[in-house]
Order: C-alpha cells, then sequence, then structure tokens
C-alpha cells in the first residue's frame, strides 16, 4: 500500500458509536488496511446549534487509490450508512448520522473544485486534531509546518 491517509469521523444521530464503528469496517474493506483508531469523543457540535453531542474520531489508512477515490469511496460509505448531506439549504450545517472528512493524503497539498487537502479547516477543530494527535502525534500539516501536538496545543490555549 502505497499513501497514508487520515480521516476524521463524527456521528451525532442513532447509536453513534456503532455507526463509527461500520464506517470504519468499511473503509477498511474499500480504502486500505486500517493502520490506527482513535478513542472516541464525545464532542459538542461545531458551527451549529444541536441538542445531540457528537461522537468524533479519527484513523489512519493505507491505500493505493488516489485522493478523488478516497473521497468518493468515503462519501459512498456516508451514503450506505444512511447519512444525507450535512447542510441545510441556506448552507448551514446539520445534524447527522456519519460525516468522514478527508484530513490528510500523505502529505498532499490540492485545491480543486471537488477537494482541499490537507482539510482546510482541521486545525481550527479540537475535535479533529485530539483523535489526529492521539494517532498520530507527529504528522505534520503540509501548509502549517506544525505537528498535530503542536496544533492542538495552540487549540487548547485559545
Amino acid at each position: 500500500m502505497g499513501k497514508r491517509v487520515y480521516l476524521g469521523l463524527g456521528s451525532n444521530l442513532g447509536n453513534k458509536e456503532q455507526i463509527i464503528k461500520k464506517a470504519i469496517d468499511r473503509i477498511g474493506n474499500r480504502v486500505g488496511p486500517v493502520v490506527a483508531v482513535s478513542s472516541f469523543y464525545k464532542t459538542e457540535p461545531w458551527g451549529y446549534q444541536s441538542v445531540h453531542t457528537f461522537c468524533n474520531a479519527a484513523m489512519a489508512v493505507d491505500t493505493d487509490l488516489s485522493p478523488e477515490e478516497v473521497l468518493l469511496t468515503v462519501q459512498s460509505i456516508e451514503r450506505e450508512l444512511g447519512s444525507k448531506d450535512h447542510r441545510k439549504s441556506d448552507g448551514s450545517y446539520a445534524d447527522r448520522l456519519i460525516d468522514i472528512d478527508l484530513l490528510d493524503y500523505d502529505g498532499q497539498v490540492l485545491d480543486t473544485y471537488a477537494l482541499v487537502l490537507p482539510h482546510p479547516y482541521m486545525h481550527k477543530r479540537t475535535f479533529v486534531m485530539e483523535p489526529l494527535a492521539e494517532i498520530a502525534p507527529q504528522w505534520l500539516h503540509p501548509v502549517l509546518g506544525k505537528t498535530a501536538t503542536d496544533i492542538l496545543a495552540g487549540l487548547r490555549t485559545r
């Protein structure tokens, strides 16, 4: 397997842990071997109001798929597990059964209509950086040049 991929997973509806575990299994079967999975973190919604808290996790996978193929595969898994678009018609965030974000693809920097790498908001979100720092503390943000641990420390001092 050629490339190391980091994914962020989140759910705030249904049996959150079970849905995330199903997503992890499907990712392992279709994207590539699972290298690491973080603990599950209970977090508050980010960017919108909801009474439903999130369960978040991060995972590392080795893959031979291209970044676009990884994106299409995880979007397909989201749909299979019952998730609809996680945005409302006005563009704001909404509750979701599962959300799988492609955080990093082997340190590549990419900016296309379909995909921006690394994930453009990951370094601003504790719910992404905390599980990522757990499984890959020395992961280096390819644009900021900071490790996951350093980014998380900066978020915690705000």
